[in-house]
């Protein structure tokens, strides 16, 4: 069955304050947002009809637009009563949220100064992002050719929209290629994550992965940081370069849209789904459902 555009649905979404029906909710091709990349972002994942840590998400989406010099007129605490709202409107049970914030079109031009910002926040039935075949056997990725800017190059502390076009980029030359997804090194040749998904690499009975230092520190990465230490695993957050990435014993990926998923290739390169990967996913499903 074909999905719907995401411009054509039935449903409510929460737009500057109030509700609207979904196809209402527009904004005008001239929006500073869409001309400059004025614009952040949150995903975040409904289980059982609650918003999983959803807190720790509108606080990051008001901290993203201060980094962006975008002041917004609502608290953590009223957008997450609006998306409490949201889901409560569309009947959503298992679902992703997409909360975004971004200048509008009072001003044309590089500075923003004048323009309103604007917050809308959409929720939409979405049980699982990869199949549970894929989830079982794991993902094959290729490495991009584009890499994470330094931190004194772009907002990297942000969840801000701009970020993710080398994203797309990425996967789509993976996607082109036969593969699932993109892992991306950073601007010194590290590695950094995926295209929307942070990375842990086990090396004995250690969990190893990268500093967040010019990548976004997901909350799914510090969550899987949380039930590693709970289960007594050793993790250690350092710079992980590409030749020790290919001896780890397990890869797996994590992030919101992703949860916790194994990757089985590199490029060519082949890692079994192992035990510490299997234990943080059943883990990582037991608590968002509990």
């Amino acid at each position: 069955m074909a999905l719907l555009p995401f411009d054509d649905r039935d449903g409510f979404i929460w737009y500057d304050g109030g509700m609207l029906p979904w196809r209402e909710a527009k904004l005008h091709v001239l929006s500073h947002g869409l001309h400059y990349a004025s614009c952040a972002f949150e995903g975040e994942r409904v289980y059982e009809g609650k918003v999983f840590k959803l807190t720790q998400h509108s606080a990051r989406l008001i901290d993203s637009c201060r980094i962006l010099d975008i002041e917004l007129p609502y608290s953590v605490e009223v957008i997450d009563a609006a998306t409490r709202e949201v889901v409560s409107a569309n009947q959503i049970r298992n679902g992703y949220v997409r909360p975004i914030a971004w200048r509008g079109a009072e001003v044309m031009g590089v500075s923003a100064k004048g323009t309103k910002p604007h917050v809308a926040i959409a929720a939409w039935p979405w049980p699982e992002y990869y199949s549970e075949d894929a989830r079982r056997k794991g993902l094959r990725v290729t490495v991009s050719k584009w890499r994470r800017p330094a931190p004194d190059m772009a907002p990297t502390g942000s969840k801000a929209a701009g970020l993710y076009m080398i994203c797309t980029l990425s996967r789509h030359q993976a996607e082109a290629a036969g593969f699932d997804d993109a892992l991306m090194w950073d601007y010194r040749g590290q590695v950094a994550e995926a295209t929307g998904a942070n990375l842990f690499a086990v090396f004995g009975s250690e969990l190893h992965t990268p500093i967040p230092d010019c990548f976004l520190n997901g909350i799914t990465r510090q969550t899987t940081i949380e039930l590693a230490r709970q289960r007594g695993i050793p993790v250690v957050e350092r710079a992980i370069w590409p030749d020790e990435l290919m001896k780890a014993n397990e890869i797996f990926l994590t992030g919101t849209a992703v949860e916790i998923i194994p990757i089985r290739e590199i490029d060519g390169k082949t890692f079994p789904v192992g035990p510490i990967t299997l234990t943080l996913m059943d883990d990582y499903s037991k608590l968002v459902r509990s």
